[in-house]
């Protein structure tokens, strides 16, 4: 587990892929006791060996491959791992760079797995270690490097669209990589998984637009850093960024909150005082937890989102406002609409462009850079310099961390504040944190973090489309540039459940 945290911090901080894919093979040789590792990707019909830990630059240089040409050819063909337990038993292995004839004595197992960006396979990781007389198994070592690969795997995609651009475009190149930049990278937001990405990519895409956008997910899965990423990369950067929560108010404040009142609207009105709506002209309006709007209150949140329009409470002269809104909820508000809890039209206005935000569960190998970014934060201001034990870290990564990243980076916070000594050790851990089944949560990883077949990601992919189109899937064939029969099928294939009350 410490070998992937650091292969994720590694692989989160910088764009150069060369010195990214060697840091991965030195992290490997440290922690997985590995002889000799590389890294291989294909160029056009042919893999070839980027990088590699153990041999020379002659030997690396032997190293071509047609697709389907011994093991690693077979890999990057068929796109699953092969693990050869004596590579001197093994016919089809080629040693084609000749490094393996400087051992002489122990045998040699070879552990392969493909490199991959979602289906597609971009290389190949392989590994040699060394073994005894004792049959050893590589069960383990197999699912941490498949999970390194899909790391490795989105850097490369990364790079690879970066090169693509910087070849077309070679006069824009320092224009376009900022710009690829930007959309794999939001400021203050921290994730490397697909989740994130798409949720990286929907920032970048709105970002520039007037639409109203709701953003979905459970509490704590930073819709505020969101709805301020949006805002500060629109063109209304240089406007206010109001936020304004509207399950923390009294229901009858909420209509002078929001669009201010007139000097002597009510007791104890003294002043004028100007609401929400109107501070947040020009700029940005953050409505949080939208689902808790009072009923009687959603028809002038309605008229000022149409008409950009409202009257202060106590007043008759209307105010004209140019606001952005974005909202969010943690609630269903799909359900609240059907319930009559929740106007149907507002929903409409509302949810022009939905995001939806991962809990933290579902993203875990986003864990491990979090809790680094967290953790150095608080060491700088406490004035510390506390560090977090290979054990304590593996359980901290396998929580499931319900309360998402507030939760986690209160978590952290406690730890560094009340921290004993150097190292916080599984003791120092909360106790509903520390007594977890460490090997189920650990398989849990496996399974979250890489799908195994490409039914799982193709079923993944479905609902993901279903869940962006409204469970609508007409809307959910067209993104995934299927039609709407095919879809239907597959559905049923993969046995997905449609929940009839949430599709409008």
């Amino acid at each position: 587990m410490t070998a992937l945290y650091e292969i994720s911090k590694l692989l989160g901080s910088s764009l150069n892929l060369h010195s990214n894919i060697r840091g991965v093979l030195k992290i490997l040789s440290e922690y997985l006791d590995m002889k000799r590792g590389t890294i291989a990707l294909i160029n056009e019909d042919e893999l070839k060996i980027v990088s590699a830990h153990g041999m020379t630059p002659e030997e690396i240089r032997k190293g071509r491959y047609k697709i389907g040409e011994g093991i690693i050819g077979k890999v990057a063909k068929h796109g699953s791992p092969i693990v050869i337990p004596n590579v001197g038993d093994e016919p089809l292995f080629l040693n084609k760079t000749g490094s393996r004839e400087k051992i002489k004595k122990g045998g040699i197992a070879f552990l392969c797995v493909p490199i991959k960006f979602k289906t597609e396979i971009l290389g190949v990781l392989s590994v040699d270690r060394l073994f005894g007389d004792k049959v050893q198994s590589f069960e383990n070592d197999i699912r941490l490097l498949k999970i390194i690969a899909s790391l490795v795997g989105q850097s490369v995609k990364i790079n690879m669209e970066i090169e693509r651009e910087r070849q077309a475009h070679i006069e824009e190149k320092f224009k376009l990589k900022q710009q690829l930049k930007s959309r794999y990278n939001v400021q203050n937001m921290i994730g490397n998984s697909d989740k994130m990405q798409e949720v990286f990519e929907a920032i970048h895409h709105v970002a520039p637009s007037k639409a109203n956008v709701l953003l979905r997910g459970e509490s704590g899965t930073g819709k505020e850093l969101v709805a301020k990423a949006i805002h500060y990369m629109s063109p209304r950067a240089k406007g206010p960024f109001v936020k304004f929560n509207c399950a923390s108010i009294p229901e009858g404040l909420l209509e002078s909150e929001l669009f201010g009142h007139e000097k002597g609207a009510f007791t104890g009105a003294t002043t004028m005082r100007k609401g929400k709506f109107e501070l947040a002209n020009e700029g940005t309006i953050f409505l949080d937890e939208i689902g808790d709007l009072p009923l009687s209150l959603q028809p002038k949140i309605l008229r000022a989102i149409q008409e950009k329009e409202f009257e202060r409470v106590g007043g008759e002269k209307t105010i004209k406002v140019d606001i952005r809104f974005i909202t969010a909820t943690s609630r269903n508000l799909e359900s609240l609409v059907s319930q009559g809890q929740f106007r149907e039209d507002l929903f409409y206005r509302l949810n022009v462009v939905p995001i939806f935000l991962p809990p933290l569960r579902n993203r875990k190998e986003d864990i491990p850079v979090l809790i680094d970014h967290f953790l150095t934060n608080f060491n700088k201001e406490n004035n510390k310099n506390i560090s977090i034990s290979p054990e304590a870290l593996s359980l901290l990564i396998t929580y499931n961390w319900y309360g998402n990243v507030r939760e986690l980076e209160n978590t952290i916070e406690r730890l560094v504040v009340m921290a004993k000594g150097a190292t916080i050790k599984k003791i120092d851990l909360p106790i509903n944190i520390r007594e977890q089944n460490f090997e189920l949560k650990y398989k849990n990883i496996i399974q979250e973090a890489l799908p195994l077949t490409i039914e799982e990601i193709e079923k993944t992919k479905i609902i993901s489309a279903l869940e962006k189109s409204g469970w609508v899937q007409s809307k959910a064939s067209k993104l995934l540039g299927i039609t709407p029969r095919q879809i239907g099928y597959k559905i049923r294939k993969y046995n997905i459940q449609i929940d009839e009350n949430t599709v409008l």
